[in-house]
């Protein structure tokens, strides 16, 4: 019930999105728990938009992402009586700054669902910061429900390398 939950929301997140974002949206992924299908009855929803012509700043772009949460809002009430106590947690971005990558990035290369793609925009990002962790022999290494990443297991004191 509680996949069923989640999956219901995932379903929903993508048609409310495209409603606010239109044709600037780019990509929506899915990634932390839900992205991996491992999530509790309190987790929270991660997605990544990526979205053409954002408005300036962190706050303004939480208040254009709050007509999305308003559209969800009857669902995300639904699911409460169903034993799912969720809220969305969204990282919004444009497209220049997700070609800068950053530590988000990783965990998304094992995790992400990718519920939309234009021009294979966020699938090619991943690939290649994939591809650049299999060339430095880096892993993901699991404490508990935590983990941490080894980026360069031979890596020297002193040096300095990219990701």
């Amino acid at each position: 019930m509680l996949q069923a939950g989640f999956q219901k929301l995932m379903e929903r997140l993508l048609p409310e999105v495209q409603a606010v974002y239109g044709a600037r949206l780019v990509s929506l992924a899915v990634f932390g728990s839900v992205g991996r299908g491992t999530p509790g009855f309190d987790s929270d929803l991660d997605f990544l938009i990526i979205a053409r012509d954002l408005p300036p700043g962190r706050m303004k772009r939480i208040r254009e992402f709050d007509l999305v949460e308003e559209r969800l809002a009857p669902l995300l009430d639904s699911l409460k009586g169903e034993g799912v106590n969720t809220s969305l947690s969204p990282v919004i971005k444009s497209p220049e700054e997700a070609s800068l990558g950053g530590p988000l990035f990783l965990d998304m290369v094992e995790d992400a669902r990718i519920l939309f793609d234009a021009d294979g925009f966020l699938a090619g990002i991943l690939a290649r910061l994939g591809d650049r962790l299999k060339a430095l022999g880096s892993r993901r290494v699991r404490l508990g429900n935590a983990w941490y990443w080894v980026l360069k297991p031979d890596m020297k004191a002193g040096e300095v390398f990219e990701i």
